[in-house]
């Protein structure tokens, strides 16, 4: 058994309106005061869920950053979950379905949507599902009668906790 959770950071600041795309500044975007909020309400759930042995798994974000250290653990920061990372990329850095404890990563759409669509479908995704900013998806690797299932646990978003 393994779970994985995956958790879409919260609400950021827009970069400003009109300006060209700059990678470095989209990197750079903080949480707003509703996405602190979010980042908080999430955290205090997932705290009581989630084991201490589970590996924390955090895109560079600045926004990602910021949502995951409202949980308080010891986390790891990891370049392959990036914004516009691929599924493919998020799934090897959580070592998935073959980790003996459970990875929360927290990252971005499409990425986090098309990793839900990969691992609850079994197939290459068309296109991403939506994961609401602040959202948990918590999925779980099992075996059936010695078949291999992906199971969903749970979906949350932070305003219906």
């Amino acid at each position: 058994v393994m779970d994985l959770i995956l958790w879409r950071h919260a609400e950021a600041r827009d970069l400003p309106d009109g300006a060209p795309f700059d990678a470095e500044a989209d990197l750079a975007r903080p949480l707003t005061p509703r996405g602190t909020k979010q980042a908080q309400r999430m955290a205090e759930w997932l705290n009581r869920f989630l084991p201490e042995s589970t590996r924390v798994l955090v895109s560079p974000a600045v926004r990602a950053r910021q949502t995951a250290d409202a949980l308080g653990r010891k986390l790891r920061i990891v370049d392959g979950l990036a914004p516009g990372a691929g599924h493919l990329q998020a799934l090897g850095a959580a070592r998935w379905p073959d980790s003996r404890e459970p990875v929360l990563v927290v990252g971005h759409q499409p990425t986090l949507g098309l990793l839900a669509a990969y691992l609850m479908s079994g197939s290459m995704p068309e296109q991403a599902w939506t994961i609401r900013k602040g959202a948990v998806w918590w999925l779980r690797h099992r075996l059936r009668e010695a078949v291999p299932e992906v199971v969903l646990v749970s979906v949350r978003t932070p305003e219906k906790l």
